[in-house]
């Protein structure tokens, strides 16, 4: 069990949060949110010791043992994968190694002897002899084939190093298990097996994430950052947003009678436990759902950008053609021979196994790159806006106030300041925030900027590469309100299961080797697929 007591944190007199006391129990996969800036990762620092509270304290019980996802991925480029995994393990390694070190002594001699005996005896009560095989297959679930594993991490791909990482994290079933964004850079698969795995892990997990499919999927607590104060609240990820918008309704209904606001508690409560994704935790849930009342559940304190894409000119009769598209970046060929059509109104997701594609294909038809042969034909009645996964080309003049780059891009009747200041202000762009120059924006404010430019320029065609890439759960939300019910046609990337689902109805993929495409198909019938599945093997495509 993991306990914090009294914990505060505060940065040169300003608090971040106080008067914290939790007690992680096994079993538990604990999702950790709240809004950028908000101190989610410096909480998990703080668990973890590597930052020591303003005040209070964390203490962990005897003989248990704590592991967290490494974010620095070039932090063992000297050691070969299986020996990165077996460092998850902290004593089991060393003791593995002082073991090795010494079979090397030449004479081996009798105090060597007793040392090693020693040390072996260690080895065993951890388990030792099984860590190799354990670490392989770990790696091998994880799509890392046994031909890799004694290779050194500076010579692995990026996308592998984050898997090795991974499997560093997860190795000997710590008992508590720290993950800081473990599903980015995780391909489709990768984070499907992540889920299982968590689901029916046994011990505490506590996971910082932005997915909104990936905690629903593995959370059965979720500990809200929020104005100071870190709570706990029971449930997935959407059974915290439901309650605290029905405890805001029950709070603004102050006529309705105790008992009638109950029955929508019981109704609400009811719904969840039924719906709950994982039997293991349908039943972990409900047992604590049931515990709950009125009193218990609290409206959040969460502000929503408000998101809302109108369209000046509705498109045509042709959206997008493209054929026979192929591109060579440094040799190598990531587009090859790609050829779709578009049909007006469609909402399509544009994926690959290599991000690169996807970005550089949407790089192309937003007229930021050129091909090296192919023809990309639009609609001529179509209006295009881009929101690049590399913001730079939008942000060259650095020392521009928010309010004058927006002014570029606003209409005559709306290109003042009363008005640009009351779409920053439902941007959560408060006061004087709306001076702020473009150079000291963090990700997600320039994010947010790009956004209200795409709003004011209404036009009829969006693509949008990897568009909640910086921003909290609360801007993905209304981004992903905002797209659904956008009027126009859209063309985008995302990694996020939620916002890929509840949007597209036609998937891209694109490879070197081709493209699959499909229309009127969603995300989840898309990988669901056995025809779809057939195809992306035919090409060799693992997404």
């Amino acid at each position: 069990m993991l306990t914090v007591s009294d914990v505060s944190v505060a940065f040169s007199g300003k608090k971040l949060y106080d008067d914290v006391n939790l007690k992680f129990t096994p079993g538990n996969t604990y999702g950790v949110i709240g809004a950028n800036g908000a101190g989610k990762s410096t909480f998990l620092k703080v668990l973890e010791g590597k930052l020591a509270p303003t005040t209070g304290r964390v203490s962990m019980e005897a003989n248990e043992r704590m592991s967290s996802l490494v974010q620095d991925h070039f932090a063992f480029d000297d050691y070969t994968v299986l020996d990165t995994v077996l460092q998850g393990h902290k004593e089991l390694y060393e003791v593995k190694s002082a073991m090795d070190e010494i079979y090397t002594h030449d004479p081996f001699t009798d105090e060597d002897g007793i040392k090693v005996g020693d040390l072996s005896a260690r080895f065993d009560e951890l388990n030792g002899w099984s860590a190799e095989p354990e670490a392989a297959q770990l790696l091998q679930n994880l799509g890392i084939d046994e031909a890799q594993h004694y290779t050194l991490m500076g010579d692995m791909p990026e996308a592998l190093k984050v898997k090795v990482l991974l499997a560093q994290a997860l190795f000997g079933n710590p008992d508590i298990l720290i993950l800081d964004e473990p599903t980015n850079g995780l391909d489709t698969k990768t984070i499907a097996w992540l889920e299982d795995f968590l689901a029916d892990y046994q011990n505490t997990v506590i996971v910082v994430s932005h997915d909104r499919h990936f905690l629903n999927a593995v959370s059965t607590m979720i500990l809200d950052v929020d104005f100071g104060k870190i709570k706990l609240f029971v449930g997935n990820y959407d059974f915290w947003k439901e309650s605290s918008e029905l405890a805001l309704r029950l709070q603004q209904n102050a006529n309705a009678k105790k008992e009638e606001q109950i029955k929508q508690l019981q109704d609400f409560i009811a719904r969840f436990s039924a719906n709950a994704s994982k039997s293991k935790q349908a039943t972990s849930r409900k047992k604590q759902l049931d515990k709950i009342t009125l009193d218990d559940i609290q409206p959040s304190t969460r502000k929503y950008p408000y998101i809302k894409f109108e369209v000046a000119r509705e498109i045509g009769n042709d959206l997008l053609r493209v054929e026979n598209l192929s591109k060579t970046v440094d040799g190598v060929k990531l587009l090859d021979d790609i050829s779709f059509t578009l049909r007006p109104g469609e909402k399509t997701l544009v994926m690959a196994e290599n991000d690169v594609a996807a970005t550089l294909l949407l790089d192309i038809l937003a007229g930021r790159a050129e091909a090296d042969s192919g023809e990309v034909t639009w609609g001529v009645t179509t209006s295009r806006d881009y929101l690049a996964k590399d913001m730079s080309e939008n942000f060259a003049k650095p020392e521009m106030p928010i309010l004058d780059f927006l002014r570029d891009f606003a209409s005559k009747e709306e290109n003042d300041n009363t008005f640009l200041r009351g779409l920053l202000g439902r941007m959560l762009f408060k006061g004087e925030d709306a001076e702020k120059t473009l150079d000291v924006l963090s990700g997600g404010e320039k994010v947010r900027v790009m956004l209200s430019k795409l709003m004011l320029t209404k036009t009829n065609v969006l693509i949008l590469d990897d568009p909640t890439n910086h921003l909290d759960l609360e801007s993905i939300t209304s981004l992903n309100d905002g797209l659904v019910d956008y009027k126009g046609s859209l063309i985008f990337t995302s990694h996020d299961h939620t916002f890929a689902q509840t949007i597209a109805d036609h998937i891209v993929v694109v490879s070197d080797q081709g493209v699959v495409d499909r229309a009127e198909t969603s995300y989840d019938d898309f990988m669901g697929h056995e025809e779809v599945q057939r195809q992306l093997a035919a090409k060799n495509i693992k997404l």
